[in-house]
């Protein structure tokens, strides 16, 4: 059902209006002023609005311009209902942000008509959008699989390769000079164990990084303490990791991208917040399964920096495209509080 919000100073003209359309299924709100309409729009977010010009305290006009300036309703499509029929208040309409206009006493048929067409042209242009988002995601999401590749190739080749080189010269070296002294072979096998061991600790960490065993084996709450217990001993800071004890079973979708959530929200901390102590908060509640990564950093502008903050791109389509929710709070020199959110009321979201 679409939503229209009608915005008049004019009871009588209100009612009317909702007589018109009443009979067209639409979920109609009213606003008797523009401030009010202004404060309804801090919730709503209407399919169309219907917009009445002269008003006392803050016309139409203003309140279009101030509609188009707001981000989150910025697209919303604005019809504007006027007596005046001159051309400078069609110009002034139109500079405003208004997308149509109807003279007042509006026609019922007109009025009917106008609603219809700007809504479905409305919902196609929604529709061209959430495809075109799609289409970038995907684009992004194959980008982010092919540097993840080319990261891997880089480290078994430079990183692992070399060291097995290394480690194959050595034993080549040991077969040539059997005749060594004890201590001195002793000493060689000691350093080809050492060097055995290190390539197994990067295999096993490059494995981890794929996919973490514990993640399977033991669930969710134990890899995550695992991983925060793991990067506290890599990196030195301190992470506070508290689990819901009542936290449900979830699907291997959930599992994962809630794991590397958190994986990328500390990666980002070290990188960017200078923090020196860090919480971590996984529960379930009201239907919704909540991950919060809360810092003491530095913080930033969050009107300066956008809705991504610092580095976060990634980690926010990631968690759209599991059809969670990213957001992110900040205050320079008062830390971040980063909170993704998973809706947990269709049963599938649950394993048997």
């Amino acid at each position: 059902m679409s939503t229209i919000l009608i915005v008049d100073d004019d009871p009588t003209a209100r009612e009317t209006l909702v007589a018109m359309l009443e009979g067209e299924s639409y979920d109609l709100q009213l606003a008797k002023d523009g401030f009010q309409a202004l404060r309804m729009l801090e919730q709503l977010q209407p399919d169309l609005i219907l917009l009445d010009v002269m008003m006392p305290g803050m016309d139409g006009f203003e309140v279009c311009r101030r509609i188009r300036s707001t981000p989150q309703i910025a697209e919303v499509p604005i019809i504007i209902l006027t007596a005046l029929d001159d051309r400078d208040s069609l110009l002034k309409g139109i500079e405003s942000g208004a997308d149509d206009f109807l003279t007042k006493p509006a026609d019922r048929g007109e009025l009917t008509a106008r609603v219809r067409t700007i809504l479905r042209l409305n919902r196609y242009h929604t529709l061209l959008e959430q495809r075109e988002n799609i289409r970038h995601t995907a684009e992004r999401v194959v980008a982010a699989q092919e540097e993840e590749r080319q990261r891997i190739s880089r480290e078994l080749h430079d990183d692992l390769g070399q060291a097995l080189t290394t480690h194959l010269l050595a034993l080549r070296n040991l077969q040539e000079d059997l005749s060594l002294p004890v201590e001195v072979m002793f000493d060689r096998l000691q350093s080809l164990y050492d060097q055995s061991y290190e390539i197994f600790v990067k295999i096993r960490r490059l494995a981890r990084d794929l996919r973490p065993p514990v993640l399977d084996a033991l669930g969710l709450k134990v890899a995550m303490q695992t991983y925060c217990t793991e990067f506290t001993r890599r990196t030195h800071l301190p992470v506070i990791f508290e689990a819901d004890p009542s936290l449900p079973a979830l699907t291997d979708m959930y599992n994962v991208t809630l794991y590397r959530a958190l994986q990328e929200a500390l990666t980002n901390v070290v990188k960017h917040a200078q923090a020196t102590q860090v919480w971590v908060d996984l529960s379930a509640e009201d239907d919704m399964i909540n991950l919060t990564v809360q810092d003491n950093g530095i913080g930033f502008n969050e009107v300066h920096s956008g809705s991504n903050g610092i580095g976060l791109a990634g980690l926010r389509e990631r968690i759209t495209i599991a059809g969670g929710t990213l957001n992110i709070s900040s205050t320079p020199k008062r830390g971040t509080v980063l909170t993704a959110q998973f809706p947990l009321s269709d049963p599938k979201d649950f394993l048997d």
